[in-house]
C-alpha cells in the first residue's frame, strides 16, 4: 500500500490551474524528484503533500500515523528562540522538555547552584521516564553534523544556516516522508555531500524539488515534472528522465503540428462558400467546434528565456595579479598567501565553505579590499558587472520595470533600440508581471530579473557570486551555454558540482585556514587531484620524482641580456595590445566593409599573428619572472 497518494488533485489561484487533476503515488523506499519552471506549482504540490496547504479539489490518502516534514525555501515567519530548541521542536512533545533540559543543563556549568542542581535531576528523571535520553542525543549529533550552534539565536542567523537549523529540525523527527524544497540552496559543497550520505544511509523515503542536477543524478530513482498543470512521472533515473522527457517534448510537437494541420484544413472547408453549405456534413461542423476549443484551452509550453551577453572592447591580456595576498578579520586569518594570476578568458570557479572567505576573495580581486599584506594589481580596459547572490542590486519596492529601465522605456542592446517590455519578456516576464513590484517575485524571479538588469550594459569581467540559486533547470541550461562561449573573463563562486564542471577552466579552493589552493579545471577535477595530494603512493611518487629535479634546478641569477628583455617585454606587449585594439576596432566599423576588399583577410591575418605574439610574450615574462 502506498505511503500517501493523490486523486485527481486541482488547485487555481484565479488564473490557469496550478495543478489540473493531477495523480501520484509515494511509496516506501521512493526518493522522487520533483522538477518543473519556476511558477509551475511544485512548492504549491508540496505543502498539499506535507499537510500545510487544504484541498480544494481531489483527495489525499495517508497512511494512518504517517509523519511527512517540509523543509520549505524560507524560514516560517515569527520562528525565534536558541537553535537548539528550534530543532527539538520537531520531537514534538518531547521539545519542551529536551530544551529545558539542555538550557538548565547549559546554567549549571556556568553557575553551580543547588538549585539547577536538583531540577536537571528532576528533568533526568523525567527523560529518562519518556526515553527522551534518545531524542536528545539524536538532536545533538543532528546539530553537530550540521555545524550549527545550539545556543545561537535563531533570528540573528544568516539565510544560508537558517536553512540548515530548519532542515535539521525535519531531520530529528525522523519523518516517514522527508519533504525537500531546494535543500541544496545557500549551503557549501562539503555540506550537500554530507546531505546526499545522510539522506541515502538514513532517510527510506524522500521527495525533493531541486535545480543541483549533481544532487539529482545521485539521489532520484523516480522522476515527476509539473508541466502546464499536469504531473508526469518517469520510474528512472535522473539521466533517463532528461532522455524520455526530450522523446515525449518531440512527440508533442509533431502531434500539435498534425492538430494544427487538421484544423486548418477544417476551417478552409467550412469557408468555401455557397456550395459547400449546401452540402455541409453538419457533424463534420460539429467536429470543427471542438477543434476549436481543445485549441483555444490548449496551455503552451513556457518560453525559453533568450539571453544576450553586452561584451565590452576586450580588456588588457592580463586581468588580475596577485602576489603574496594575505587578508585578516580581528586577527583571524580568511587569505593567507594568495598568489595567482588572472588573465583575460579565463573562467575560474572559487570553492569553499560557507564562511571561508569567497565574497572576501571577489572583492580583494577586484580591488574593493586592499590587501593587509602583498599586492593586488588589475590590467587595463576592464568592464566589471557584479551578481550578488542577496540580490541586493534589487530595490524590492520598484517594479520590474523600473528595475531595468532606471526611468527608461528604451534599453540599447548590442547597438539596437529595445523597448524594456520586449526586453523583459526574453526574460519570461510577461507585460503585466514587468509592472509588479519585486517584492511579490520568486527566488528564481528575482534571479532572472537580476540577470536581465546586469546584462544590459556591457562587460569583459563578469563576476557571479551563487547565480544558480533558485533558477529552474532548463534557465540553468542556457546560461550555462553562454557562459561556456563568453569569450571574457568569468570569476564565479558556486555550489552547483556540474555547472562549475562545465562552465570553468581553474578553480580557486580555500580552506579554513586561509590558505587559497588553484586547480585546473572544475569541482570533479579539484577532487580527482586533491585526493591523489594526499595518497600515500602519490606523495612517494612525487618524493622521488622531485629529488632528481632539485638538483638539475640550481638557482641562478638572470643574465644582463635577459635583465634588459625582461624590462623591454611590458612595452612591447602594450604595443601589440593597442595595435590589436586598434585592429578590432576598425572590424567593427560597418562602413570599413564597404571599400575593404582583401584588405579584411589581411587584419584577420595579422590578429591570427598578434594573437601568437601575445601568448609568447606573456610566456616569456613569466619565464623570466621566475628566474629574477
Amino acid at each position: 500500500m502506498a505511503l500517501l497518494s493523490l486523486r485527481n488533485i486541482s488547485v487555481a489561484f484565479g488564473g490557469p490551474p496550478l495543478l489540473d487533476g493531477i495523480n501520484l503515488q509515494i511509496e516506501a523506499g521512493d526518493r522522487l524528484c520533483l522538477l518543473g519552471r519556476n511558477g509551475a506549482g511544485k512548492s504549491t504540490l508540496l505543502k498539499l503533500i506535507s499537510g500545510d496547504l487544504a484541498v480544494e479539489q481531489g483527495e489525499v490518502s495517508r497512511q494512518q500515523g504517517l509523519r511527512v516534514a517540509l523543509v520549505t525555501q524560507e524560514a516560517p515567519p515569527g520562528l525565534k528562540g536558541a537553535v537548539f530548541d528550534v530543532v527539538a521542536s520537531g520531537m514534538g512533545n518531547a521539545a519542551e522538555l529536551l530544551a529545558e533540559y539542555h538550557h538548565v543543563a547549559h546554567q549549571l556549568s556556568l553557575d553551580g547552584s543547588e538549585e539547577l542542581l536538583a531540577r536537571l535531576e528532576s528533568l533526568q528523571k523525567q527523560l529518562e521516564d519518556s526515553g527522551g535520553w534518545y531524542l536528545h542525543r539524536s538532536v545533538n549529533q543532528i546539530i553537530d553534523r550540521l555545524d550549527l550552534d545550539a545556543e545561537a539565536q535563531f533570528s540573528a542567523l544568516s539565510g544560508g544556516t537558517k536553512r540548515r537549523v530548519l532542515l535539521a529540525r525535519a531531520l530529528v523527527a525522523a519523518p516517514d516522508i522527508l519533504v525537500l524544497d531546494e535543500p541544496t540552496n545557500h549551503l557549501d559543497i562539503t555540506t550537500i555531500v554530507w546531505l546526499e550520505d545522510f539522506l541515502l544511509k538514513s532517510i527510506k523515503t524522500v521527495l525533493f524539488v531541486t535545480h543541483d542536477r549533481s544532487f539529482a543524478r545521485r539521489m532520484a530513482n523516480r522522476v515527476a515534472e509539473l508541466d502546464r498543470g499536469r504531473l508526469y512521472c518517469f520510474a528512472c533515473g535522473y539521466d533517463a528522465f532528461t532522455e524520455r522527457r526530450e522523446e515525449l517534448l518531440a512527440a508533442e510537437v509533431v502531434r500539435q503540428a498534425l492538430f494544427d494541420k487538421k484544423l486548418a484544413q477544417e476551417e478552409v472547408w467550412v469557408r468555401q462558400g455557397i456550395k459547400a453549405r449546401r452540402t455541409r456534413n453538419e457533424g463534420r461542423v460539429r467536429a470543427l467546434k471542438k477543434l476549436r476549443e481543445e485549441q483555444r484551452q490548449r496551455r503552451e509550453r513556457q518560453g525559453t528565456v533568450r539571453i544576450q551577453l553586452q561584451e565590452a572592447e576586450r580588456s588588457g591580456r592580463l586581468v588580475v595579479e596577485a602576489e603574496a595576498v594575505s587578508f585578516s578579520y580581528d586577527g583571524h586569518p580568511v587569505i593567507h598567501n594568495l598568489t595567482t594570476t588572472i588573465m583575460r578568458g579565463d573562467r575560474v570557479g572559487i570553492i569553499g565553505p560557507n564562511g571561508s572567505g569567497k565574497t572576501t576573495l571577489l572583492r580583494l580581486l577586484l580591488g574593493e579590499l586592499v590587501p593587509q599584506t602583498g599586492s593586488i594589481s588589475l590590467g587595463s580596459r576592464l568592464e566589471v558587472i557584479y551578481f550578488d547572490q542577496m540580490r541586493e542590486q534589487l530595490d524590492v519596492n520598484k517594479s520590474v520595470q523600473e528595475n531595468v529601465g532606471e526611468g527608461n522605456d528604451t534599453l540599447l542592446i548590442n547597438g539596437t533600440p529595445r523597448h524594456i517590455i520586449g526586453y523583459l519578456q526574453d526574460f519570461l516576464f510577461t507585460p503585466e508581471r514587468a509592472r509588479s513590484p519585486v517584492s511579490i517575485l520568486s527566488g528564481g524571479e528575482r534571479n532572472r530579473l537580476l540577470l536581465a538588469k546586469l546584462f544590459t550594459k556591457p562587460f569583459n569581467v563578469l563576476v557571479m557570486d551563487e547565480p544558480t540559486n533558485d533558477l529552474d533547470v532548463e534557465t540553468l541550461d542556457l546560461l550555462e551555454e553562454l557562459l561556456m562561449e563568453y569569450t571574457g573573463t568569468l570569476l564565479l563562486v558556486s555550489h552547483d558540482r556540474e555547472f562549475l564542471d562545465n562552465v570553468v577552466t581553474s578553480t580557486l579552493v580555500l580552506g579554513s585556514d586561509g590558505q587559497v589552493r588553484e586547480y585546473v579545471g572544475g569541482y570533479g577535477d579539484w577532487l580527482r587531484q586533491s585526493a591523489e595530494e594526499v595518497s600515500p603512493a602519490a606523495t612517494a611518487i612525487q618524493v622521488v620524482q622531485e629529488k632528481p629535479r632539485r638538483q638539475a634546478e640550481r638557482p641562478r641569477k638572470l643574465s644582463f641580456k635577459e635583465e634588459r628583455e625582461l624590462e623591454a617585454l611590458p612595452t612591447m606587449i602594450a604595443r601589440l595590445e593597442e595595435e590589436q585594439g586598434q585592429l578590432h576596432t576598425t572590424l567593427s566599423d560597418p562602413d570599413f566593409y564597404k571599400s575593404a576588399g582583401t584588405e579584411i583577410a589581411t587584419i584577420n591575418n595579422r590578429l591570427e599573428s598578434l594573437e601568437q605574439e601575445l601568448t609568447e610574450a606573456y610566456r616569456r615574462w613569466e619565464e623570466l619572472e621566475t628566474l629574477r
